[in-house]
């Protein structure tokens, strides 16, 4: 990829500018044309909004988008869409047992109505506090209790797969685990068993490190430093590891970039959060600084695959490393990403994704100098390819905000224009939320304001 050194958030102003105008107009009127009686929009077709039953993992990033349009805005009108569809439509999701999407619906509904009160951007009462942080603690709790345990005694948030199932997906969800535990609640199970929701979500993301990172150590013929596996797959009888495998990507021994993003996001913003945890928090799981030293070394080795192997020149990835299409596209990394062309797709749902990530550990590192520098501008290069045309919709006929994201191109549920070879031209629910976090993320570093983060950054923590 090639790094900007020299753009700054304030250059993006213009382009966040009309992304936010844009965004606006999409969401109301995505709003007022959807039946909700046919579930969630997921992805389009031919520009217009369509269900894709697997599972309902994308209502709460519809509503969220609303929620953050106020939080960049301040128009209220956002505000109160967004409040008044959490209250109707996401309950089902708080106590949704089938699940690893509690960290996308819930902290993107009431974690971000809660945020934004307690940033004093709207007046909320004592109750409606108390409402958003119950359904927090019970999102948390239930998504802590979809639980495998492995032959060493720890274990994961399974998949909706199976027991068997562990996704790097979810380790993004594990920030629902990190702010329940800050709101003081825990897992209660038989016999008032007591586990720690913080500790469950140590436990997951170590195990997603351990099992789905590569480290470029040898660990097999295809090991490549931050190369990522979607899944781990488990022997439930005996917890023993068997080996990795996909759902979405190409290859078990491939990278599924959009795997790769959350990977990067998650480790992230976990690092973030454990500043805002008491030493005494993690005791029993070997001490705060030895977890963030997992975590730090995980986000920048698959930090580094990304800039270095996995996106093209603009900072676009195509939809897996491996994709047997790029064969026939030699130096597709030297040259800005085609969503036109004829061999594989691009996934700007995976570009928006990461480029959160870059920035979130580029500021983590130091965003001064060294490797925090470049990863910060790196995020910033990604964002301003993201946040212009061809990606940026500006059909207002189209119901997408940012086109040329790709779902599943192994089931073939994406859309192949007329005339085409390859899906393009299309969006996801969660390629627009995850753009809207990336523009209200930037539009705050850009005012000098505090970043929009999951967990309470004056909380003291709690001993669950």
């Amino acid at each position: 990829m090639l790094v900007d050194q020299t753009l700054t958030p304030g250059e993006l102003a213009p382009l966040l500018d009309r992304f936010f105008m844009l965004a606006g107009e999409k969401i109301l009127a995505l709003d007022a044309g959807w039946d909700a009686a046919a579930g969630s929009p997921v992805i389009t077709r031919a520009g217009r909004y369509t269900t894709r039953g697997w599972t309902e993992w994308t209502q709460g990033f519809q509503f969220g988008c609303a929620i953050l349009q106020f939080d960049a805005t301040d128009d209220f009108r956002f505000l109160e869409l967004g409040r008044a569809r959490t209250i109707e439509r996401m309950a089902p999701h708080v106590s949704h047992i089938g699940v690893h999407d509690h960290g996308f619906n819930n902290i993107s509904t009431y974690g971000n109505l809660r945020r934004l009160a307690r940033e004093g951007r709207y007046e909320a009462t004592a109750d409606w506090l108390h409402f958003c942080e119950l359904a927090l603690k019970v999102s948390g709790a239930v998504q802590a209790a979809r639980w495998t345990r492995i032959a060493d005694g720890s274990g994961f948030i399974h998949s909706f797969n199976g027991a068997h199932s562990l996704f790097s997906d979810t380790i993004r969800s594990c920030r629902s685990l990190v702010l329940a535990h800050q709101l003081g609640h825990a897992l209660m199970a038989e016999n008032d068993e007591r586990h720690s929701l913080l500790g469950r979500a140590i436990e997951h993301c170590r195990n997603t490190i351990r099992y789905n990172v590569w480290f470029g150590e040898g660990r097999d013929a295809y090991d490549i430093a931050g190369r990522v596996a979607h899944e781990g797959v488990f022997n439930v009888a005996d917890g023993r590891y068997r080996c990795p495998s996909t759902q979405q990507g190409y290859s078990a021994f491939s990278t599924w970039t959009r795997g790769l993003g959350w990977v990067m996001l998650g480790c992230a913003e976990q690092l973030e959060a454990l500043e805002h945890l008491p030493e005494e928090d993690f005791k029993l799981f070997g001490g705060r600084e030895a977890y963030a030293a997992e975590l730090l070394r995980a986000a920048r080795v698959t930090a580094g695959f990304y800039l270095d192997h996995a996106t093209a020149a603009d900072g676009i990835p195509y939809w897996d490393t491996g994709a047997p299409g790029l064969r026939a596209m030699p130096e597709w990394r030297e040259r800005p990403a085609q969503p036109d062309n004829p061999h594989e797709p691009v996934d700007s749902s995976a570009a928006a994704i990461a480029a959160q990530a870059l920035l979130r550990l580029g500021r983590y590192l130091g965003r001064d100098d060294g490797e925090g520098r470049r990863l910060w501008q790196a995020g910033l290069t990604v964002a301003r390819t993201l946040l212009g045309e061809p990606y940026l919709s500006t059909d207002p006929a189209h119901q997408g905000l940012i086109l040329h994201s790709v779902y599943h191109r192994p089931n073939g549920w994406d859309t192949i224009p007329p005339g085409r070879a390859v899906p393009q031209g299309e969006s996801s629910m969660w390629g627009d939320y995850h753009a809207m976090e990336l523009a209200v993320y930037l539009r705050r570093a850009e005012l000098g304001v505090a970043s929009p983060d999951f967990y309470d950054a004056t909380a003291k923590g709690n001993q669950s």
